[in-house]
């Protein structure tokens, strides 16, 4: 089994696909209105409208409802990608920050509330982690 993506349900896709396009930099691959992949080389973020939900399970998602999910980008330097999202991000919910377990993490919201980390691994340990 290969963990291939998370998507997120939304009621404004072009909204959301124009942040993280944005915040990536990473130009996003539309399958139609409804349907947009920001893919990077190791998983991809999916961005789905609420009309799409039917297609799965009628009301199985809510857009803008999450409380327990973090999504999370390993970024070469979060002191320079802080600065650079100073531009559009509104709702930073911490400055870069030196976590326990060795990556500086950035930590905001998208404009529907879901949280994102934006993170560089420091220590030796992280840096090993995630030497790829």
């Amino acid at each position: 089994m290969n963990f291939v993506s998370v998507r997120i349900i939304t009621g404004d896709v072009a909204r959301l696909v124009d942040f993280y396009e944005r915040a990536t930099g990473v130009p996003a691959s539309w399958s139609n209105e409804d349907f947009a992949e920001i893919r990077t080389a190791s998983a991809t973020l999916a961005i789905g409208s609420t009309r799409t939900v039917p297609l799965f399970a009628p009301g199985s998602a809510r857009p803008a409802d999450n409380h327990s999910v973090i999504i999370e980008f390993l970024v070469d330097d979060v002191d320079r990608t802080h600065k650079n999202l100073t531009d559009f991000v509104t709702d930073f919910v911490n400055e870069p920050t030196t976590m326990p377990w060795g990556n500086r993490a950035l930590l905001f919201r998208d404009p529907d509330g879901n949280l994102i980390n934006f993170f560089t691994p420091v220590t030796p340990d992280a840096i090993e982690k995630f030497a790829r």
